[in-house]
C-alpha cells in the first residue's frame, strides 16, 4: 500500500472515532509512522499554514513540504486515493463528493454529542460549531431508528405489555424529547441541543442492544417474560450512561430524574389503559 509521505494529518485527541481511523492510516502505511498529530497539541511549524478553526470542524491534512493544506472529506479522499488509486475516479465524482461531504458534516458537527469528553482549559476553544441544521438530522435519524426498532421489539413482550399501536413508540420517543426540553428550559437552556443530541444517543445506543433478541425471536421463540428482563437490562445500562453523560455535561441529576421519571410514568399509562 502506497504511503502519503511528508504529510501530518490533524486530529481530534478528543473523538475516539476520529484517533481510530487517523491511527490506522499509519498503521497500514497509508501515511508515515509520525503523519498523524492531535490539533489541540499542533506543532508551531503548522500554525502559518493551518486555519485552526476550520481543522477543528474538518480534519486538516497537512503537506510538511509546500504548506498546502487540504480539509475535511478532500484530507480522507487524498490519503485513501493515494494507497488505492482505483478509487481516484469516484473520489472525482462530484454526486459521490457531494453526498460524503454532507455524510462527514453530519458526523463531524454531531461527534460530541455520539462520545461526549470532559471540556477542559486546554480545549474549552476548540470545539466543534454548533450546527442547528445538522443537530435536527441527527434527532431525527436517532429518533426514527431508535422507535422503528423498538416497535419490532414491543411484540417480544405481549403478555407482559400491551403491544399498543403502530406508532406509539414514535410518539414516546418524540413526547420525551420535548418533555426534556422543557426540563433543560428551566436548567441551563444554553445546553439543550446539547443534552438532546446526547439523550438520543443513548435512546439510539439502547435500541441498538435490541436488535440481537430481535433477530433471535424471528428464529425461535422467546418467552415474553426473558423478553422483558433483557429490556430491563438495557434500561438500566442507559441510565447508568445517561447519568454518565450528564456528570460530563455538569448538569447534575435532575436531567436523569426526569427521564427516568417520564418512562415510568408512561408505563403506569400504558399498563393502566391496559386494564380498564
Amino acid at each position: 500500500m502506497k504511503t502519503l509521505s511528508n504529510h501530518t494529518i490533524l486530529y481530534d485527541a478528543e473523538c475516539p472515532m476520529c484517533k481510530m481511523y487517523t491511527s490506522a492510516f499509519t498503521r497500514v502505511s497509508m501515511l508515515d509512522k509520525t503523519g498523524a498529530q492531535p490539533y489541540q497539541q499542533m506543532s508551531a511549524k503548522f500554525c502559518p499554514f493551518v486555519d485552526q478553526k476550520r481543522a477543528v470542524n474538518e480534519i486538516a491534512l497537512v503537506n510538511n513540504s509546500t504548506g498546502e493544506v487540504t480539509y475535511g472529506i478532500q484530507s480522507l479522499f487524498k490519503v485513501l486515493g493515494n494507497a488505492m488509486p482505483v478509487f481516484i475516479p469516484l473520489f472525482a465524482f462530484q454526486p459521490f463528493i457531494w453526498l460524503m461531504t454532507k455524510l462527514y458534516a453530519f458526523i463531524s458537527y454531531n461527534r460530541k454529542v455520539v462520545i461526549p469528553s470532559a471540556v477542559n482549559e486546554q480545549s474549552q476553544g476548540l470545539q466543534p460549531d454548533f450546527k442547528l441544521t445538522y443537530r435536527l438530522v441527527y434527532l431525527l435519524f436517532t429518533w426514527l431508528v431508535a422507535s422503528f426498532i423498538l416497535t419490532r421489539y414491543a411484540v417480544l413482550l405481549e403478555g407482559m405489555v400491551p403491544v399498543g399501536g403502530v406508532w406509539r413508540e414514535y410518539f414516546i420517543c418524540a413526547g420525551q424529547m420535548l418533555f426534556q426540553a422543557l426540563v433543560l428550559l428551566l436548567l441551563d437552556r444554553k445546553q439543550i441541543w446539547t443534552y438532546l443530541g446526547n439523550m438520543m444517543t443513548v435512546s439510539f445506543a439502547g435500541a441498538l442492544l435490541l436488535l440481537p433478541v430481535i433477530a433471535l425471536g424471528t428464529i425461535i421463540h422467546i418467552p415474553a417474560l426473558y423478553c422483558t428482563g433483557y429490556f430491563l437490562i438495557v434500561a438500566g445500562l442507559m441510565f447508568l450512561e445517561h447519568f454518565r453523560r450528564m456528570t460530563l455535561l455538569q448538569l447534575g441529576y435532575w436531567p436523569t430524574l426526569t427521564w427516568l421519571l417520564y418512562r415510568l410514568l408512561l408505563l403506569f399509562v400504558i399498563l393502566f389503559l391496559s386494564i380498564i
